[in-house]
């Protein structure tokens, strides 16, 4: 391992040498991310999953930056052009495009004017020219260069003109300084094409825009590349273009009563237009563009984490109803534990119109079975539907809710290979209701069957690179996954796949097995089941739970690796293990833990974390989440005025507000201005996915269909 890039790591994370030396080895071990995060505590001193993550890719930068550094300094020496300055400018660069820039003059070029000029002879005179130290008269000194190829004196000066060009945009100070003053002092500016077409008007803010290139939006960025893109706009980077072109003078002329100075400022001219500008303005929107990928993408994962971390609503019998108007609305029924038993399809909307005979459809699933709630998907027809359930509820003499349910990506989900294995007689759509369902009840365990990006609760996700937001994504739900646990015994094959350690093979060998012997009903039997070795066991068994198992530590947190220690806490305080689901083992939180301790060898993390599981052994982190809002009667936009205060549930946050599910049928915007009376810097720092928040209408657009809140209230 590096010493030099480890002490940077550790500068830049403010964390000590050590952590970042033990992260690195134990991932060289084989070790996993969550695994490290949550069983190697005492090691890393408490770092999280991110903490671990970052110095993963921070390292792998590094060294990437350290062989890029190596190999320009090698090939500039095969060239016999390595100076000992060059090459501490070079080991000094902190980020590859400085390695580029210095590089830049000494790589392999294609055919350029330079080059031609070059061919022809006349670098000798561009030297001379730049060196602005001649005696010869303008045309005695292009006089000597003139050949067969180079036939008169202006040939000779235009060819020397090319090389200066050249010289100058490889010059990497200047390329440096021009960057910096151009995003510091440059715009971005935006025009409508002529023959564009963009008839919603999607894009009208930017058919006249403009605006400082240091102080724009990662979103407008993002918006401005789309547009772009689909050739409403042309886009550019305005350069203060006097400024730069009279440093550059100011840099390399050195008499301007010269004839020399002449050719340079033309040679200046022409660098700027045909070589500078054009390439600045790629890698400064490359730049700008690769910030708001960022910035959307880790928007998307902390969506993404929210909307996983959402509640269960654990015991009830749901009804998913996935809404249309002419292929009619498919509902299916699933017991407590997502099981499914029952389908159908009703016609309460246009253009069938079976309003009563769809109200005595489900009225006979409801009196069948004992539904608790009904899940409406939020799609085509669902306030329509909406209404329908609300009127049918209020007909009846039952304890029935309703609640929308986010559905995007379940009609993913339900035309995958997954989805027909399981349900190979099915439509589409009925298998859809299913997921609605089942997404109620355990929004995790459903939602790890869909391709992340098809959740839809991102900004501008389409136009990220798509290998860096799967990456992200992928991480954010194994984190979660292992965060939660899984019960080994009802977890499908996407589930258990993002479980440390385990891949899609072993997964699927997981369900094969326990589908040919039966449940699992001690950790020690996942030994048995195929490809699954020691490291393997180690990395994922912690995070396998096994409820009502033979040994009851099988169903916590605790990991088998400490199931001596915990044993012995439980004995050095007066309990067995089958005390652990009794109320006084709550005493056990009351213990000394220094004297623990002394007496057992284990570090205070590990011995945290037990106490932790004895105390909680079923926790799931997403109780301790707000439930979401179950209804009963359904809202019209006509309802709403100026200033009444409601409950909603946030659907999806974005860089300028957050849009809020209050019943109607889009979702209403709180704007980032609309949030607090205090400076709010990004609107993930307020409010969440998933979360339920207070908000009063700010402006209802009857024509539109919109709704303005605030959560900040209105006199």
């Amino acid at each position: 391992m590096d010493n030099e890039i480890i002490k940077q790591i550790a500068s830049e994370q403010k964390i000590t040498i050590d952590q970042v030396n033990t992260v690195l080895s134990l991932l060289g071990e084989g070790n996993t991310i969550p695994f490290i995060a949550r069983y190697r505590k005492e090691a890393t001193k408490g770092l999280d999953e991110e903490q671990i993550q970052a110095i993963s890719k921070e390292y792998q930068y590094s060294l990437n930056l350290k062989q890029k550094k190596e190999d320009v300094v090698r090939l500039i020496d095969e060239k016999g052009m390595l100076t000992d300055k060059l090459k501490t400018q070079i080991l000094a660069c902190k980020k590859l495009v400085e390695v580029e820039d210095l590089y830049r003059p000494y790589k392999e070029k294609k055919k350029t004017k330079a080059t031609e000029a070059i061919a022809k002879g006349l670098e000798p005179l561009a030297k001379m020219v730049m060196s602005q130290n001649v005696t010869s008269s303008y045309e005695e000194l292009a006089a000597q260069f003139l050949t067969d190829q180079v036939t008169s004196i202006e040939d000779a000066y235009q060819g020397a003109k090319y090389i200066i060009a050249e010289y100058i945009s490889d010059n990497a100070s200047y390329r440096g300084y021009i960057r910096k003053t151009t995003f510091f002092n440059g715009k971005i500016v935006s025009k409508k094409k002529k023959k564009a077409e963009d008839e919603s008007r999607v894009y009208e803010i930017y058919y006249d825009y403009e605006e400082p290139i240091k102080s724009i939006k990662e979103h407008r960025v993002l918006a401005l590349n789309r547009a772009e893109k689909e050739k409403v706009v042309n886009v550019k980077v305005q350069f203060n273009k006097e400024h730069i072109l009279t440093f550059l003078s100011d840099k390399i002329i050195k008499d301007s009563s010269l004839f020399t100075a002449e050719i340079i400022i033309s040679a200046i001219q022409d660098s700027f237009k045909r070589l500078i500008a054009p390439s600045i303005e790629r890698e400064i929107r490359s730049e700008l563009s690769e910030k708001a990928e960022k910035s959307a993408i880790l928007m998307f994962s902390e969506n993404l984490r929210n909307l996983l971390m959402q509640p269960p609503m654990k015991e009830k019998v749901v009804l998913g109803l996935d809404p249309a108007f002419r292929t009619g609305c498919k509902l299916a029924v699933v017991d407590k534990t997502g099981k499914f038993l029952a389908k159908t399809v009703v016609y309460p909307h246009p253009p069938q119109n079976k309003y009563k005979d769809a109200k005595k459809v489900v009225t006979e699933l409801l009196n069948k079975y004992p539904i608790d709630i009904i899940a409406i998907g939020n799609g085509t027809a669902s306030r329509e539907s909406e209404s329908f359930v609300a009127e049918l509820i209020s007909e009846m003499d039952k304890n029935v809710f309703y609640i929308i349910v986010n559905e995007a990506g379940a009609s993913v989900y339900s035309a995958s290979k997954e989805a027909r294995d399981e349900f190979p007689d099915f439509e589409v759509e009925e298998r859809s209701a299913v997921s609605i369902a089942r997404r109620l009840q355990d929004p995790l365990a459903e939602l790890v069957k869909i391709n992340p990006k098809s959740i839809g609760v991102g900004q501008y996700q389409h136009d990220v690179t798509q290998s860096k937001l799967d990456g992200e994504l992928s991480f954010v739900v194994e984190t979660v996954v292992n965060q939660v646990g899984v019960n080994v015994n009802t977890a499908s094959v996407e589930l258990l796949s993002y479980v440390s350690g385990l891949s899609k093979t072993i997964a699927k060998n997981i369900v094969a097995y326990r589908n040919e012997n039966g449940k699992f009903e001690d950790r020690k039997e996942l030994k048995k089941v195929k490809k699954l070795g020691a490291k393997t066991f180690e990395q994922s068994v912690g995070f396998l739970r096994i409820p009502n198992a033979k040994n009851i530590l099988d169903s916590t947190a605790i990991h088998p690796e400490s199931y001596k220690v915990a044993k012995e806490i439980l004995k050095q305080n007066g309990f067995k293990l089958t005390d652990i689901h009794d109320e006084r083992i709550k005493e056990i939180g009351e213990v000394d833990s220094k004297e623990l301790l002394t007496d057992l060898d284990v570090d205070k993390y590990t011995l945290e974390d037990i106490i932790k599981a004895f105390l909680s052994p079923s926790r799931d982190p997403r109780d301790e989440m707000e439930k979401p809002i179950l209804k009963s009667d359904v809202l019209k936009i006509g309802d709403l005025t100026t200033g009444m205060k409601l409950q909603g549930t946030v659907r999806n946050v974005v860089d300028f507000g957050a849009f809020v599910d209050i019943g109607l049928k889009n979702d209403g915007l709180v704007h980032i201005s609309k949030m607090s009376n205090r400076y709010v810097k990004h609107p993930k720092d307020i409010v969440g996915v998933g979360e339920i928040v207070e908000v009063f209408i700010l402006d209802v657009d009857l024509t539109r269909n919109k709704v303005a809140l605030s959560m900040i209230e209105i006199d």
